[in-house]
This record gives C-alpha cells, sequence and structure tokens, in this order.
C-alpha cells in the first residue's frame, strides 16, 4: 500500500504532462531536505526545471519542422573567411526583431562563400526564439508549388507557406525557372509581402535575376515586394567552403 501514493501521483503527472517534475521530483525532495529548504523552493526549482525542459523540446520541435538540411548556428561561422560580409549586421539580424517587424534578408554572393550557413544560423535563431521557420531551396519550393497546382491542391500549400514567420529560399538563381514556376514563386512571395518575413540567398546579383525569372516585368515586380523592407548580405569573397576544407586538412 505504500506505493499507491507514489503511483498516483506519477498518474497524475503523465495525465499533466510534466515529465520532468515526474522524473525529477524525488530527487530534488532529498537534495531540498539536505538543504532544510521548505516547500515553496522545492516547488519552485521543480517548476523552474519543467519549464527549461518544455523550452528545449519546444525548440527541438520547432527545428524537426524547419526541415533544416542540417543544424548550423552563425557560433561556428567564420566570418574572417568572409570580409566583405557585416558581422555586426548579422548577429543584430541574429536578434530577430526584423522577423517581428515582418522585413526580408537577401544574402547575395558566389556559390560557396556561405550564405546556407548564414541562412540556417538565422533560422536556428528563431527557431530558439519562439518563431516558426521553414527552409527549403528555390527549385524544390518551385517543384512543389506546380505540382500541387496540377494536382488541385495549390492553395492549400500556399496556406502552409504563408504560417512560418520566416520562409528561407535557399539558392535562387542556380537554375533558370519556367514561366509557370516563376509565376508561382511570385504569387507566393506577393502572399508573404508584409505578412510573414522571407530570406533568400542567391548566387546572382540583383540584375541578373531575369535570367532565372524569365522576364524583366515579373523580376521588377517581385524585387519590388522583397526590398521593400529589406536587409542585404554583401557575401563575395573566395569560396568558404574551400577555406573550411584547407584548415581541415592541415590540421590533419
Amino acid at each position: 500500500m505504500s506505493e499507491t501514493p507514489n503511483l498516483l501521483l506519477a498518474d497524475h503527472l503523465k495525465k499533466l504532462k510534466l515529465p520532468t517534475v515526474l522524473r525529477e521530483h524525488e530527487k530534488q525532495a532529498r537534495q531540498c531536505a539536505a538543504e532544510n529548504k521548505g516547500h515553496v523552493p522545492y516547488l519552485s526549482r521543480l517548476i523552474e526545471l519543467e519549464l527549461i525542459d518544455r523550452e528545449r523540446r519546444m525548440v527541438e520541435r520547432r527545428i524537426k519542422a524547419a526541415k533544416f538540411p542540417a543544424p548550423k548556428s552563425l557560433d561556428s561561422f567564420d566570418f574572417k573567411a568572409i570580409p566583405a560580409l557585416n558581422k555586426t549586421q548579422v548577429l543584430e539580424l541574429a536578434r530577430c526583431s526584423w522577423i517581428e517587424r515582418r522585413e526580408n534578408v537577401i544574402a547575395l554572393g558566389p556559390s560557396g562563400t556561405g550564405k546556407t550557413h548564414v541562412a540556417l544560423g538565422l533560422g536556428l535563431a528563431a527557431c530558439q526564439r519562439g518563431l516558426p521557420v521553414r527552409f527549403i531551396t528555390a527549385a524544390a519550393l518551385v517543384h512543389e508549388l506546380i505540382e500541387a497546382r496540377d494536382e488541385k491542391r495549390l492553395l492549400r500549400l500556399q496556406k502552409q507557406m504563408l504560417t512560418p514567420k520566416l520562409l528561407i529560399i535557399d539558392e535562387l538563381g542556380f537554375v533558370p525557372l519556367s514561366k509557370t514556376g516563376a509565376e508561382l514563386l511570385f504569387e507566393l512571395v506577393s502572399q508573404r509581402y508584409e505578412r510573414s518575413s522571407t530570406l533568400i540567398t542567391s548566387n546572382l546579383p540583383f540584375e541578373e535575376w531575369t535570367e532565372t525569372f524569365g522576364s524583366e516585368r515579373l523580376t521588377g515586380a517581385l524585387l519590388d515586394r522583397l526590398t521593400h523592407h529589406v536587409s542585404i548580405l554583401e557575401m563575395n569573397g573566395e569560396s568558404y567552403r574551400l577555406g573550411q576544407s584547407r584548415k581541415a586538412q592541415q590540421k590533419n
């Protein structure tokens, strides 16, 4: 019978979805007793542990939902390798106030200069601050939009893509878009305009975006929306990936 209260407590805590309290309550009770602390510090410590663990789990869920190809933080980015990149600007963006203001970010530079790494770092920072994020390459996004249109579920997909506070579209400009793909991407950017933030990485300067979208009129309208409230990250320089590989080889 002595086990009955513990079993009931465990059952109640499971129903209340308090796994950290369930795991820690006995350990914290012993510790508080040893420190001669009363029930209020004991409860406070338990609830604090539960909240910390709950926030950790929520961040993990947001990171999983973002569909990052790999988790990368700005802490692991070598800013010295890309002198053209304004480190102060990037670290300020990591505070995520631009997302709250529904502004955009565009990272421009040749292939290999770390644009995706910076985008992932800013996306991770947003997840850690409680903001829903979605990461996708431009080619994959356009493919999904065309497929959804053909299967008559375009409205549903567009609604899904409007949900994230931050949508990261990576590698815009690597391949030209079809007329339909360009129009669908423009429509999505227009729907998100001044409603949510979009971060785009591109290996092309703005004057060459017409090569991707195939229409000066469409490109101009797209840039008009993207650059109305925008921070531009200039990432010109030698390949960041090549520099990282050289450093790894030197260590070996």
